[in-house]
């Protein structure tokens, strides 16, 4: 069961945090011994530096006049075919269910049946797309089609379950970071860029899109201001900035508040922060929340999704119901007004990310899950819960 297996990976290369996860997961199994290539239009983004097991063949988009738009679907599927029998792949592991689930499908009846795919689902396949009828069709042969379907939260299994009558096993993947990357840093010396010594900081990290409600960020932070002397820093860019910026003006805030745009070190940047502030109304998992509580950052935020499975209410954060800004400046007002609990916290926030979502035994799972179709199997490791 420890023989080394040729995995092609498909992810979107520049977004979100199911790319960083794909390409972390890439360069770990690469490190056990596992040849990986990476399949998609770019060199995803977090690839970094060259490791001799990791491959990456760029899909090239035929742009024939006949064609309204170019076919990116079908040029990947057909990359999938040629990369999966030029190399001997033994699996094709594709992040999301639409379009690279279905581009799996294709091509594995262009390869045969040796060839196994595992489909990862991150949820914006199922919370956004699976709720359009003309789709829901497409993501559920996807899923059904697949040799092993792969949740990152218990949440999302639930939602998939329900939203598209899928009765098949899923297995439970939480997402991980890597401790090597994610760690308290010493930035007692940028801190001082943004905050004085006696004053907290609060942060926010997102694509500012309105499912993150940005403007309760605004809301909590203008709470807690008045009782504790502190800061916020936005990270991240997105449609919704420029109704915040205004939205400060309007609270009066232009000087309390820093806008730091897209940042690539976000261990750093989240070493800066005494809270992270996650109100977001949904959340398949909350990628950013387990960097900060990787960093020694509590989180607070709201319960949605799979906020809940990640941040361990009174314990590594405090989690709300969506909206309730009122609750959640609470929340802060008192952790950062309490030294020791605020340490306690911190600890626990190490505790949990380097344990439950430690990056060897969830690539183990995974490495297991590979085994486990090429053996014929399809019942998860893991119960469904």
């Amino acid at each position: 069961m420890s023989h080394s297996l040729k995995i092609g990976i498909t992810c979107y290369p520049s977004l979100g945090g199911s790319g960083v996860v794909a390409t972390e997961l890439g360069k770990l199994l690469a490190e056990l011994g596992h040849e990986v290539h990476f399949i998609s239009h770019s060199v995803p983004f977090r690839l970094g530096t060259f490791h001799k097991n990791i491959f990456y063949h760029e899909v090239e988009v035929n742009d024939y006049y006949v064609f309204r738009y170019p076919p990116y679907d079908l040029s990947l599927a057909t990359k999938m075919a040629q990369v999966a029998k030029r190399e001997k792949l033994d699996i094709l592991h594709v992040h999301y269910a639409v379009p690279h689930a279905v581009c799996a499908f294709l091509a594995k009846q262009m390869v045969g049946p040796d060839l196994k795919v595992v489909t990862t689902l991150h949820g914006t396949d199922i919370t956004v797309l699976a709720q359009d009828e003309s789709l829901k069709d497409l993501i559920r042969l996807a899923i059904n089609e697949s040799d092993a379907v792969t949740s990152v939260s218990k949440d999302l299994m639930r939602e998939t379950q329900e939203v598209l009558d899928i009765t098949r096993p899923i297995d439970l993947t939480y997402n991980f970071v890597d401790k090597r990357v994610y760690y308290p840093r010493d930035v007692a010396s940028l801190r001082s860029d943004f905050a004085f010594p006696d004053e907290k900081i609060l942060m926010h990290i997102s694509n500012f899109r309105p499912v993150k409600r940005v403007s309760d960020v605004l809301d909590i932070f203008a709470q807690v201001s008045r009782n504790v002397p502190s800061r916020l820093l936005f990270v991240g860019e997105g449609p919704e900035l420029p109704k915040i910026q205004w939205r400060i003006k309007e609270l009066g805030l232009e000087d309390r508040v820093h806008f730091l745009g897209k940042q690539d070190e976000i261990a750093q940047i989240i070493s800066l922060a005494d809270v992270l502030l996650l109100p977001s109304e949904k959340e398949s998992f909350g990628l950013v929340a387990l960097e900060a509580m990787a960093c020694g950052v509590p989180t607070i935020g709201s319960q949605a999704g799979g906020i809940p499975e990640l941040v361990a209410h009174g314990e590594t954060g405090y989690l709300a119901p969506i909206g309730d800004t009122r609750a959640m400046a609470e929340y802060a007002i008192h952790l950062l007004t309490h030294p020791q609990l605020e340490t306690r916290t911190k600890e626990a926030c190490l505790q949990r990310a380097r344990t439950e979502f430690n990056s060897e035994r969830i690539t183990r799972q995974y490495e297991e899950i590979y085994y486990r179709v090429l053996e014929g199997k399809k019942t998860p490791l893991s119960p469904i819960y």
